[in-house]
């Protein structure tokens, strides 16, 4: 009867550990998606001051400047239900304008367009990698909630279900393959 006691107690003292485990790594994913999302605002909003800066500058012809300036300002202001599509927006934007890089040269003609051709490209390479990594949070983070015990026992808590960030972020190829610019 005793041993049947023991091995009951250690039973339930097993099955706490691994909820208690799991509830923490679930804590600890939905941190790590809060972080990458953080990073993934600061690389967004980083690339739309960057290429503002740029638009503003005059060292590209109106329309570009106009289409740049434009696409960068709807990125910062968007709401956050239009934030994808207006990041989307702005990758577009960068591509038509940067499509070849005679235009990236032409930046770099006026006195500090090197500099801020270079800005440029480092933010432009930067989106994808923190959107990346945020997904790949949100994916973990998603796999364990969807574990049956984890539903059922509600581990989880109030944490909204995490959503991945998907928007075009295709980097212009005047930009992107430019490693030293």
């Amino acid at each position: 009867m005793i041993e049947i006691l023991i091995w009951t107690v250690v039973a339930l003292f097993a099955i706490g550990l691994y909820l208690s485990w799991t509830a923490g790594r679930l804590d600890r994913l939905h941190a790590r998606i809060d972080a990458a999302r953080a990073a993934l605002d600061a690389q967004l909003l980083r690339r739309a001051s960057v290429t503002q800066e740029l638009a503003t500058s005059g060292v590209l012809d109106p329309a570009a400047s106009i289409v740049l300036y434009e696409a960068a300002h709807a990125a910062r202001q968007a709401e956050e239900e239009q934030r994808e599509v207006a990041e989307s927006e702005l990758s577009t934007a960068l591509r038509a304008v940067f499509g070849e890089p005679a235009q990236v040269d032409a930046v770099k003609e006026f006195p500090g367009g090197e500099d801020a051709a270079r800005e440029l490209a480092a933010a432009v390479r930067r989106v994808p990698m923190a959107r990346r990594f945020h997904n790949d949070s949100v994916r973990a983070a998603r796999a364990l909630r969807r574990h049956r015990t984890v539903r059922l026992l509600r581990l989880a808590g109030h944490a909204p279900f995490p959503l991945a960030f998907e928007m075009d972020d295709e980097p212009p190829v005047a930009l992107a393959d430019r490693p030293g610019s």
